[in-house]
């Protein structure tokens, strides 16, 4: 089967909804969205670990356009938020246009017609004008290549596949890596496990988490008086840009962060011996910076042990540490993140010539223009494509940027009558020049640590450099003389 749309979405979380809902605004309903699982929600969907919650408040974690007045807290957990994306999907009707369980394996530019055919692991195909990947960064679990790995005879999964039928109480469990997931799954597991083994290989930079539950006044309030809640949304996006100046090379600001962290530490933990194993050795913003007020406390219950060993190896019934100690478990829990700065290299995306995005990108580096388009691949945008994740301020802001951005670069090629349009290689090469500049003297280069942040070469793909609001000015307006337009549109 082949259908034929103007735009194909593929994902169906904040990029994907909110994607599809600047379209409807646009006037432009001749797309289809494509979904691989059965239900909307991308990474809150998958993400369903005990304690599972968003790191940035609700109020500013929401689509500007659709403010919710009733999150129960400041931070709101992953069921608030799920419900709140299928609202969302629910009230602008887009479930018409999903098709769930479609996974696609590829996508291919036909320069003479123009156009994308999109693969999917069916056999359907679906051709489109444009194509947009609302994927992101976060749906690929990273699980770590460990030796006897696949020997393991207990019950193993990432935080992101979470096994709800395998009852944890009484049972020996060792959770490997202690980046944001864990440190929000392991203070809810601790008091049932009979033990609790945790493997750190490097501690994270952890702040004191502000979270309260929000008053029925203040949900009243923000009700009956829209404009209250927009200023209060205001006023934590600016709180939250701040620590953009300590992570674009002004270290003393993130040294002020430090003392608060370290703290919290000290407050919490009065054991010398576990407050050196917890306690970074990089400036903080090098990793993200985690939040937490539970974490630490859970490190000192007597069936908790904090390893800093690192795996040696994994065996039928056990996890050996690089000092040859054997742990016998039941379970193992990977809290190991996500394929990230290589995330789309699964998938065969040719432009063209036959140019192939996962070759290219594996020879030179992810490499596009305002992280949304590729010189060569034209008519392709991405959502949350590469440098536009950030370490301080809600990616949400950065969908809502983007998102219009795209229906902009549509509404440029249908009033030239163009087909297409692509990115010229001078344009994605001035951007990346500049954003690599800004990013080397970084806090992410020069922090003293090695992360997710960062592709084999050391170089990083995945944070924008600076303040969000200057995203949004860039990408307010698509510049024609950005783009080399072609081809009279059918």
């Amino acid at each position: 089967m082949t259908d034929r749309v103007k735009v194909v979405i593929v994902g169906t979380g904040f990029a994907g909804l909110g994607q599809a809902i600047q379209l409807e605004k646009a006037g432009i309903r001749d797309y289809v969205i494509l979904e691989k699982a059965g239900e909307v929600g991308g990474t809150w969907r998958d993400n369903s670990y005990p304690g599972c919650a968003c790191d940035v408040q609700s109020h500013l974690y929401s689509f500007s356009y659709e403010q919710n007045p009733d999150w129960s807290r400041s931070f709101s957990q992953q069921p608030e938020i799920f419900a709140y994306l299928k609202g969302v999907a629910d009230k602008y009707r887009l479930r018409e246009k999903i098709r769930f369980g479609v996974e696609i394996t590829g996508a291919h530019w036909d320069s003479d017609a123009r156009e994308w055919t999109v693969e999917t692991k069916s056999g359907d195909e679906y051709v489109a004008q444009f194509l947009v990947s609302g994927v992101g960064g976060l749906h690929i679990p990273q699980i770590p290549v460990l030796p006897g790995i696949e020997k393991f005879k207990g019950q193993t999964w990432h935080s992101a596949r979470w096994n709800h039928e395998y009852d944890l109480k009484g049972k020996r469990v060792a959770v490997v890596g202690t980046g944001a997931s864990a440190i929000q799954f392991v203070p809810q597991i601790a008091p049932d496990v009979d033990e609790l083994t945790l493997f750190q290989r490097t501690p994270p930079w952890i702040m004191p988490k502000t979270d309260y539950a929000l008053p029925g006044w203040a949900k009243k309030l923000f009700k009956l008086v829209p404009g209250v809640q927009r200023l209060y949304r205001s006023a934590i996006y600016l709180i939250r840009e701040i620590p953009a100046l300590g992570f674009n090379g002004h270290p003393a600001i993130m040294k002020v962060g430090e003392r608060v962290a370290k703290r919290h530490l000290a407050k919490q933990l009065k054991d010398s011996v576990l407050r050196r194993k917890v306690t970074p050795d990089y400036r903080m913003g090098c990793k993200r910076v985690l939040i937490s007020n539970d974490y630490y406390p859970a490190l000192t219950r007597d069936n908790v042990d904090l390893n800093t060993d690192g795996v040696q190896e994994i065996r039928e019934h056990s996890v050996v540490d690089n000092n040859g100690v054997e742990h016998e478990v039941d379970a193992i829990i990977y809290g190991t993140g996500f394929h990230v700065t290589d995330a789309l290299e699964y998938l065969d995306i040719t432009g063209i010539d036959g140019r192939s995005l996962a070759k290219e990108w594996a020879a030179e580096g992810m490499r596009t223009h305002m992280g949304i388009t590729v010189s060569g691949f034209p008519n392709l945008f991405f959502l949350l494509g590469p440098n536009t994740a950030l370490g301080h301020n809600s990616v949400v802001f950065m969908i809502e940027s983007q998102s219009k951005y795209v229906v902009d670069a549509i509404k440029l090629a249908d009033s030239h009558d163009a087909a297409a349009l692509d990115v010229r290689p001078s344009v994605q090469d001035k951007f990346q020049e500049e954003i690599q500049e800004k990013l080397v003297n970084g806090v992410w280069t020069q922090g003293g640590c090695k992360s997710w942040y960062l592709d084999a070469k050391g170089v990083n793909r995945t944070i924008w450099p600076g303040f969000t609001w200057r995203y949004w000015l860039d990408t307010r307006k698509v510049k024609a003389s950005d783009y080399e337009l072609s081809g009279r549109a059918q």
